[in-house]
Order: C-alpha cells, then sequence, then structure tokens
C-alpha cells in the first residue's frame, strides 16, 4: 500500500532541509520542497559564478547556499537530507549528519515511497534507457497515461500530485540510485550485469548489491523480469519471492519472452519477425524481450508490434548521424562501458573503424580486445583511458597474435579527423567509447552531441 502524499507534506513543513547537489533533478526539487513550507539550505561544489542566474534565483527565494571546495563542511544540524545520487551514504558529511539524527534520502526514493502509478523500475549494466524506453512506448500505444524518470526523463518528484492510480510509470534506475532504495516496486526488470562504476563502487559485489534492491523489497504481488542468459541475473530467481519472468535470444521459454529463428515470442506467440525491428542489434531483440515480458499484463501483442516497427531508438544509442564519401558515421555515446560498446559493434554487419577511450571507471578492457577485436578495423583512442585500452589490444597481440591497427587522439575533434583519414567508401565510424565521459565532457549526452556537431561540420 502506497502512502498519502499527505503525510509528507505535513512531515516535511518548516523542517530544516539540506539538499546536496544543484543539479537537474535538484532544481526542481528545492523549488517543490520551497512550495511545501520547507527552509532549504542548497550544497554544491560549484560556485556562485558557475551556477548563475540559478544561484540567483534560489538566493531570491529564501535559499540558503553552500557552495566551492568544503561545501560539505556546513552539512550539520538539518532534519532532513536529500543525497545526490552518486554520494556514497558512508560519505563522512553524511555520517555526521545522520548521528545528529537527520533522515537521509533522495529524490527518487520519497517518489517511490508515494507514487500512486504503477511502477516498472529498470536496472541493468546495459540497455536499461533502451529498455525503459520501449516499455514506456508499448504502454503510451496501449493509451495508458505515461511517466518516464529516474535517470532519463523528467525530475518526478516535484509532480507526484499529478500522477493517478491508473498511470504507468516507468523508472530508468542506476546502482546510485538504488544503494539505499528500501521501497517495492510493481515489476522490476534487470536486463543483465556486468563489472561496471568500479570506480565508485567497493567492488563488483556491493554493485550488484544495489542492482537487488530492485526487487528485494517486493512482497508475493511483485514482478521480477530477469534475462536467462546472464548469470548474475539469472541467480535472483532463488532470492525474490514474487513471480518471475524470464527473457532469453537463446533458448525457448515456455512462460516468458524469447527469440528463435528470426521471431521474437511472448508466452509462445509470435509478436514480430526480427526483420521488422526498426533498431537493429541482437542487443535490442533483448531489450524487446526484456519490455513484452514486463509490460504483458497491461499491454495487446498487436500494440507491441506496432512499436516494434515504429520505434527509431533512443538518441545516443547506435544513432546514424550521417554519410560522406560514402562513409556513415554512428553515435553510440551511450556505450560507457566494454560490454555496452560490445553489443553496439555486433549491431553492424561489418567491422568498423571504433572510436574508443574516456573516463576511467577501472572496468577492464580485456573483454573489449578478446570478444570486440573480429568487429573492428582500425581502433582510435582518446581521453584518460587510452593506454589502458592500448594495453589490452597489446595484450591481445602478444597472446594470439592478433594485431589491430591503433591510432592516438588527443581529442574527439583529432578523432574524427583521424577517422575521416583513414576511412574508405563503404566504411562505418563508430563513437562507442566504452568509458564514461567525465574526462572530457560532463555527460555521455553532451559527448555525443559535439561528436554529431563536428561529424556534421565536416
Amino acid at each position: 500500500m502506497k502512502k498519502d502524499f499527505n503525510e509528507f507534506k505535513k512531515f516535511i513543513k518548516d523542517k530544516k532541509v539540506g539538499v546536496v547537489g544543484i543539479g537537474v533533478s535538484n532544481i526542481p526539487l528545492i523549488n517543490f520542497l520551497l512550495e511545501l513550507g520547507a527552509k532549504v539550505t542548497a550544497f554544491d561544489m560549484k560556485n556562485e559564478e558557475d551556477l548563475g542566474d540559478v544561484a540567483i534565483d534560489f538566493k531570491n527565494k529564501g535559499v540558503k547556499l553552500s557552495l566551492g571546495e568544503n561545501y560539505l563542511d556546513n552539512l550539520t544540524g538539518f532534519d532532513v537530507v536529500f543525497k545526490t545520487p552518486s554520494m556514497r551514504i558512508d560519505s563522512e558529511a553524511l555520517v555526521r549528519v545522520s548521528k545528529e539524527g537527520a533522515y537521509i534520502t533522495s529524490e527518487m526514493e520519497e517518489f517511490v515511497r508515494y507514487c500512486k502509478g504503477k511502477i516498472f523500475g529498470v536496472t541493468g549494466s546495459d540497455g536499461k534507457t533502451t529498455t525503459t524506453t520501449i516499455i514506456s512506448k508499448l504502454l503510451i500505444e496501449e493509451g495508458y497515461k505515461t511517466w518516464v524518470g529516474g535517470n532519463i526523463g523528467t525530475p518526478l518528484f516535484s509532480r507526484i500530485e499529478e500522477i493517478e492510480e491508473k498511470d504507468m510509470v516507468v523508472l530508468e534506475l542506476s546502482s546510485f540510485q538504488l544503494m539505499t532504495m528500501d521501497l517495492p516496486m510493481e515489476v522490476a526488470v534487470c536486463t543483465n550485469l556486468a563489472p561496471n562504476h568500479l570506480d565508485m563502487h567497493k567492488d563488483m559485489q556491493e554493485y550488484i548489491d544495489a542492482k537487488k534492491n530492485v526487487f528485494k523489497y517486493a512482497d508475493e504481488s511483485g514482478i521480477l523480469v530477469i534475462n536467462r542468459e546472464n548469470e548474475i541475473t539469472y541467480g535472483f530467481r532463488n532470492e525474490f519471492k514474487g513471480e518471475i519472468r524470464e527473457f532469453s535470444s537463446n533458448r525457448e521459454i515456455k512462460d516468458g519472452a524469447y527469440y528463435k529463428d528470426g521471431v521474437l515470442y511472448l508466452d509462445g506467440k509470435e509478436v514480430c519477425k526480427r526483420e521488422d525491428i526498426v533498431i537493429k542489434g541482437m542487443h535490442n531483440v533483448e531489450n524487446y524481450l526484456a519490455a513484452f515480458a514486463a509490460v504483458k499484463d497491461d499491454v495487446s501483442i498487436k500494440s507491441m508490434k506496432r512499436v516494434c516497427e515504429t520505434f527509431t531508438g533512443v538518441e545516443h544509442r547506435c544513432e546514424f548521424v550521417r554519410e560522406i564519401d560514402g562513409v556513415k558515421y554512428y553515435n553510440d555515446s551511450i556505450a560507457s562501458s566494454p560490454t555496452r560498446t560490445l553489443a553496439g559493434l555486433r549491431a553492424f554487419e561489418r567491422k568498423v573503424i571504433l572510436i574508443a577511450g574516456g573516463y576511467d571507471k577501472h572496468i577492464p578492457f580485456a573483454p573489449l580486445a578478446k570478444e570486440g577485436h573480429e568487429f573492428i578495423k582500425e581502433l582510435i583512442v582518446m581521453g584518460d583511458t587510452k593506454e589502458l585500452i592500448k594495453d589490452a589490444f597489446k595484450k591481445l597481440k602478444e597472446e594470439e597474435g592478433i594485431d589491430i591497427t591503433i591510432e592516438e587522439a588527443t581529442s574527439l575533434e583529432d578523432a574524427v579527423n583521424i577517422a575521416k583519414r583513414i576511412a574508405k567508401p563503404g566504411d562505418i565510424v563508430t563513437l562507442a567509447p566504452a568509458c564514461a565521459s567525465f574526462d572530457m565532457f560532463k555527460n555521455f549526452m553532451i559527448r555525443g552531441n559535439k561528436f554529431k556537431e563536428i561529424i556534421n561540420n565536416l
């Protein structure tokens, strides 16, 4: 039973509230808390000049600001603290304020606690954004009012009173958002799990444990969708009290979603043929299968088929940019892990010129070399991880005698110019970095947009 939001309104009124992070999701959160009568202090590493109009607006509304290098020193004496997703619960500042008796939470936790609509929580190492989007498209096609949030879409907590019981809510949830989540969701989806974000998590087990929170608190009425072909997610079936729904691209599943001989099936019924799906690649077949299993109580096969035939994909995911002199350029900036890059490479039917490299998340690049070499014509490396990627391919050459030509770039623009120089008519160039963007760009979207801008200016 969902909690009544009026309880939160009474609870938060006149409370001294700290909000850590003045980013995209927290700006509407701060404004919402002000509307509800909270006394808000906002914390951010940026200074007032960097925040610009946002800082001016908040100061005019009576929000106190704690900014700059030592911004968390003032996180003390609060009743409630909303943390930013990437802030670990065991960070010194949060431990201190928690010991003082503060209630520590996040925008996403409070949203799940009070949201009246049916929630589909989607997580995984790869494919979660596309799967989240497909689920939302399926529900919209069936006629439901559908809200999309979490890692994508719009911040939803400030709009919680607009969401009705009959509405559908689809949330893409990262391991950071899930680390402190202890609330049930009606439908949980875990696309797959592989090493990721090991720069933020203590180890792989902590990363897996965070992901488990998407289903851990559900009761017998809950639904969990898992990938039969991923050893880690398949293991979750032993820990879940509710209904398990499996999907597979490799075997027939009687009461699940599966792919066989060029056709996608749900509970033994044909949904569509692989060739009918607009977005290419076996990873997208798997994303569709996960989505079918998640929504089968609410969406007809007819609606599923229509979405397969019309959905053109999500920006920055194997997105075709332009053809120049017979060379096609693709933007797969979302590919911030080796496994996601591999999935994108497999979607092409020929070897490609790959642009890779970026911020180091402490994920090994050996799989990119060992499994990816057969899809790579030439490799262009850039960013903080370029030496690590080169080392993985050097080891491949030493151990297996497989030699991939590697060029080094000093920037994304330099990488594109190298690609243009070496590409021949009929070639494919793809930006699929296998790394986060933070060494050069604020996020993968800015990186992808910059790539498209460079290509369109060639």
